[in-house]
């Protein structure tokens, strides 16, 4: 069983990692190193002459962008440990897991990871304020650990009860709220942010599809060919 765990988790994280450090590295990379213009003052936003909204923020850094993709892969293999042990649980209850079904249990972990906490504390360029970085923190992790148990109570609950508690569980961290600022400052234009959090959003739920859909494809393969090995 723990072999089987690894084998599809290391697979399915490596590859869906890949991909998303491509996505990222293409449609994110490019808005975060157009923000830090504005964080280091190269550009000004307001107060000057205009400037333009198309800047050259250079081409590829094999060195940066090289450690960019190994440390996404890094990540999305973790995820895909988390993922692959859920899809074990869910199986032995007598659940079906495929590639298909794994489309779902994505979708189901980037709104835990990305979306439950980014609806209140949103991604965020460099320069912008921002509350106490330990306090965002713990917030950050209570949400998401709130998020699953919800998750997994709306997907697995039985009655009304688990539902009502899930709902519970998915509003309380934003009515109690994030830790915010006391000012809002910063130097980069509100569109740079808008469009940062929006591309963020968006490759985290390809990476988050892709990472299920290949979990659940190799989650099954592995046992197909352990079944076949036992039967030889």
């Amino acid at each position: 069983m723990m072999s089987r765990i690894f084998t599809s988790a290391l697979f399915a994280g490596a590859a869906a990692g890949l991909i998303a450090a491509l996505l990222q590295l293409y449609f994110v990379q490019p808005v975060l190193l157009h923000a830090e213009l504005y964080e280091t003052g190269e550009l000004v936003h307001f107060g000057g002459a205009a400037v333009s909204a198309h800047q050259d923020v250079g081409g590829i850094d094999l060195v940066r962008d090289g450690l960019s993709v190994l440390f996404t892969m890094l990540v999305y293999t973790g995820y895909a440990l988390i993922l692959v042990a859920a899809m074990a649980l869910a199986e032995s209850r007598g659940h079906e897991v495929a590639g298909r079904q794994g489309i779902i249990w994505g979708i189901a972990g980037f709104f835990i990871v990305h979306f439950a906490p980014g609806f209140t504390l949103a991604p965020e360029v460099p320069g912008v304020a921002a509350a106490d970085v330990y306090a965002r923190q713990v917030w950050w992790f209570a949400t998401v650990g709130t998020a699953a148990i919800a998750v997994w109570l709306i997907a697995f609950g039985r009655n009304w009860v688990s539902w009502g508690i899930a709902a519970v569980l998915l509003l309380a961290p934003h009515v109690i709220g994030a830790p915010e600022p006391d000012t809002f400052t910063g130097p980069v234009p509100t569109e740079i942010g808008a469009l940062f959090a929006a591309r963020a959003f968006g490759v985290g739920l390809a990476a988050w599809v892709l990472v299920g859909l290949f979990a659940g494809y190799f989650w099954q393969r592995e046992g197909q060919r352990a079944a076949q090995a036992q039967t030889a």
